[in-house]
């Protein structure tokens, strides 16, 4: 059910390959946007010129190295409406937080450097890390996907290099299925296109960048699914008359469908049955719950329901031990059969040993090839057996029961991203 939401806050990310200009594009938007106080602009001036990336290059390791390596979260408004701004790091080291960053957002902005590009042709090569982050972004179902020529100022045919990379980009999105909403030409050092539009540069007569965002939706909630609840915390002792004399409290956020008073439930994983007896808000008023919004639920009887369980709808889910998924790895190990890890769905964690490596994808060709191991950043299809059922689905009906996290057991780095194709 589309709510074609234009009011609420857009959480979008930038991302692309290293020194793209994604800070400094982002800076853009904070200072033209009058989100910035004097005084934060004074303390990113170096050299009489203000630094619009120190901005959000906020640990000190990125402003000795010039580079993004955390996700930078900002916050700006415009009259239209306001905005979350994920600055998601280039380089490859520090994919793990693009994808991070990524899974949650409502678009992405892909910054592609003219600069660092043969553009006199249009046949030219795109850089590697823009292809995978281009593919990434797409694979976690980001809805809005937008290309942002950026240092387009600094070639000397603009118009030229505008029109060859936007070819190339079309040529690289359609054979790898990506849906994109636009491709924009920009100068983030200049302001060139980034929040007031300038009609005909480089041949483009669209929206600014930020106009193009100011129209883009948030992300629907899933509430077109069966039910589904992640338990993330217990109200063990209540004496509350509301809670039915005494009973526990499951608090959390409703992820698929809807709940209220009178739907039955089937606990995961004991497989027990219960009623919903009430459904409360933060301040323990009765309410009904949809996706995307926190309640706490009281069932009918005491059953054993802890942290990381799961509440679902009774009969619409076959939880499995089995999962067929797409698998972005993001550990420095490579990913080889065989393998024991942890795998984190909504609240619960569970053991999981990789069955087979099916294939990887060539970032270059997009073709996929048969594989024995995953290098690190690298994108491929595994398949897992799981110590104890999940009730998942293919990630490309929900995006919170397909997704899955891999945690190494010793080191507790977050390893790889899962996305599930299917479940058996």
């Amino acid at each position: 059910m589309k709510t074609h939401d234009h009011v609420s806050a857009l959480r979008f990310i930038t991302c692309g390959s290293v020194d793209d200009g994604k800070s400094t594009l982002i800076g853009r938007l904070l200072v033209d946007s009058k989100a910035v106080l004097q005084d934060q602009l004074a303390g990113v001036q170096r050299s009489g010129e203000t630094d619009l990336a120190l901005l959000t290059d906020g640990l000190s390791a990125e402003r000795e190295q010039g580079i993004t390596i955390d996700v930078a979260y900002r916050y700006f408004a415009t009259p239209g409406r306001k905005f979350i701004i994920g600055d998601a790091p280039g380089h490859e080291q520090y994919t793990r937080n693009m994808v991070t960053a990524a899974s949650s957002a409502d678009a992405a902005v892909v910054l592609v450097d003219a600069t660092k590009l043969d553009w006199t042709g249009p046949r030219l090569e795109l850089l590697r890390q823009t292809r995978r982050h281009s593919l990434l972004v797409n694979l976690l179902r980001v809805p809005s996907i937008v290309f942002a020529v950026n240092k387009l100022d600094a070639v000397q045919d603009p118009a030229l290099a505008f029109a060859n990379i936007s070819h190339a980009l079309t040529a690289f999105t359609r054979a790898a299925g990506i849906p994109v909403r636009a491709v924009v030409p920009i100068s983030a050092l200049k302001g060139h296109n980034v929040v007031e539009a300038q009609p005909g540069w480089c041949g483009y007569l669209g929206p600014s960048l930020l106009q193009l965002l100011e129209q883009l939706d948030v992300t629907d909630a899933e509430t077109d699914e069966a039910f589904s609840f992640p338990v993330q915390w217990v109200e063990k002792f209540s004496s509350s008359a509301d809670t039915q004399r005494g009973r526990r409290i499951f608090w959390g956020r409703v992820a698929t469908g809807a709940v209220k008073p009178g739907q039955t439930v089937t606990v995961l994983p004991s497989g027990q049955t219960a009623t919903v007896a009430q459904v409360l808000d933060h301040v323990r008023h009765p309410i009904e719950v949809s996706a995307g919004h926190s309640a706490g639920i009281v069932l009918d009887h005491e059953v054993d329901v802890s942290r990381g369980d799961w509440l679902l709808a009774q009969g619409t889910f076959e939880p499995s031990r089995e999962i067929s998924a797409t698998i972005a790895w993001m550990d420095d190990e490579p990913l080889v059969a065989g393998r024991v890890y942890w795998a984190l769905h909504g609240h619960r964690w569970v053991k999981a040993r990789v069955s087979r490596i099916v294939h990887k994808l060539d970032i270059n060709t997009l073709a996929e090839e048969d594989a024995d191991h995953l290098e690190p950043n690298s994108i491929g299809h595994v398949e897992l057996a799981l110590q104890e059922p999940l009730a998942t689905l293919p990630y490309a009906r929900s995006r919170i029961l397909g997704s899955l996290v891999l945690v190494d057991t010793a080191s507790h780095k977050t390893s790889g991203a899962v996305l599930v194709r299917q479940a058996s």
